[in-house]
């Protein structure tokens, strides 16, 4: 496994990429309502990247993905393709982007919670949010993925719910997924992976209200829990400093949760 650090012109760069995905997600935030289409949502994420921002959808043909970005509503898991389906009241969706910027990439994902969705639904999202930000609370040079991946882990388990195995974070700078993946579950070889200033890697933990276990559908990018319970995400790229840790797809009034 080969991980790539980041000279400072390439961390420049991945901090233009970053700050752009996540304006894409700020930019959207007005239109995720009741009654809209997803595939309008991808139409107005890929009209802003190309002609705003400049900068091209970097999942638009990624192993043959059809979109610009990913829709994944209630008890889709990650990779939702946007369609003509509205979006009704109660719903969550993950609204997932990712911009390539003069090379370099910037990935991040973010939960909507529609008008009328019960307490259980705010509920998920706001664990699956906290969880994300307990991992990244662990990053700095010398720690290990397994202290990421344990502090989500743990603070999952004792909100009663439970972290997708089969899908992680990854490596991201030129290529859209590089070494290493970024487990969510505390995997013993984790902690062979030790982090090193000018890493940068995304941290996006998938968390289910129910059971762990996902399903792959017929479209093979459609990830669905398997007991049909509700997932949600959030994701952020990263970039380990000497210092610590710095996100790069922070968007404007982000506040990192207080936890209990």
């Amino acid at each position: 496994m080969s991980i790539k650090l980041k000279s400072a012109e390439q961390q420049a760069k991945m901090r233009t990429a970053g700050r752009l995905a996540a304006e894409v997600l700020e930019y959207l935030t007005p239109f995720v309502k009741v009654g809209v289409t997803t595939e309008e949502l991808n139409q107005l994420a890929h009209n802003y990247m190309i002609d705003v921002q400049d900068s091209v959808p970097a999942t638009l043909g990624y192993h043959g993905y059809p979109k610009s970005i990913c829709t994944s509503i209630n008890h889709v898991v990650c990779h939702g393709i946007p369609n003509d389906k509205k979006l009704k009241k109660g719903d969550i969706i993950n609204i997932d982007v990712t911009i390539i910027k003069d090379g370099f990439h910037g990935d991040t994902s973010k939960m909507f919670v529609l008008e009328g969705a019960k307490p259980f639904a705010h509920r998920i999202c706001q664990v699956a949010y906290e969880c994300l930000w307990k991992g990244i609370d662990q990053v700095k040079p010398n720690a290990s993925l397994y202290d990421v991946a344990k502090a989500i882990e743990d603070h999952a388990h004792r909100a009663d719910c439970s972290v997708v195995k089969d899908y992680c974070g990854h490596g991201i700078g030129e290529d859209f997924h590089e070494s290493p993946q970024v487990l969510h579950y505390a995997a013993e070889e984790l902690k062979d992976i030790i982090l090193k200033p000018g890493m940068t890697f995304t941290i996006e933990p998938m968390v289910n209200l129910g059971k762990h276990e996902v399903k792959l559908l017929g479209d093979n990018w459609t990830v669905i829990t398997k007991d049909r319970k509700l997932s949600a995400q959030w994701e952020h790229t990263l970039l380990v400093t000497p210092e610590g840790v710095e996100v790069l797809t922070l968007r404007q009034h982000e506040q990192r949760p207080s936890f209990n």
